[in-house]
């Protein structure tokens, strides 16, 4: 967690808010909506569920394609090295991060993770 979060700090991105979390089932389900019905769908939630996890907003110039850019390709036999997943995943379905594809996409996903309190708006 220390390296990831790191590699977006040095980045110059600001961490809004940021909390530890173990997923239930339905939230994971919730979250991840968008591959329901795919193959990887029962394994995604499943790992995301094994474990606490690590949530956080992130702010900058270019925020998401910069993260987005840091995290490199889903799979690590594709990722670049110097990429997150390139330097530090072993499979695509122990997948180390999860970032935001567009702004509104970021909305949604901020709301189902964080309040407006824990958020300061």
């Amino acid at each position: 967690m220390g390296e990831i979060i790191g590699r977006f700090e040095r980045d110059g991105l600001n961490i809004c808010a940021l909390k530890m979390l173990t997923m239930s089932r339905e939230f994971a389900e919730k979250h991840y909506s968008v591959h329901r019905g795919k193959p990887f769908f029962g394994e995604l939630v499943a790992h995301i569920t094994s474990g606490p996890v690590v949530a956080m907003v992130l702010e900058g110039e270019d925020a998401i394609q910069r993260v987005r850019r840091m995290m490199g390709a889903t799979s690590p036999a594709d990722a670049k090295p110097g990429t997150i997943r390139g330097d530090l995943a072993e499979s695509t379905q122990l997948n180390l991060v999860h970032g935001s594809d567009s702004a509104d996409t970021a909305r949604a996903e901020i709301a189902n993770f964080f309040s407006e309190d824990e958020l300061g708006e």
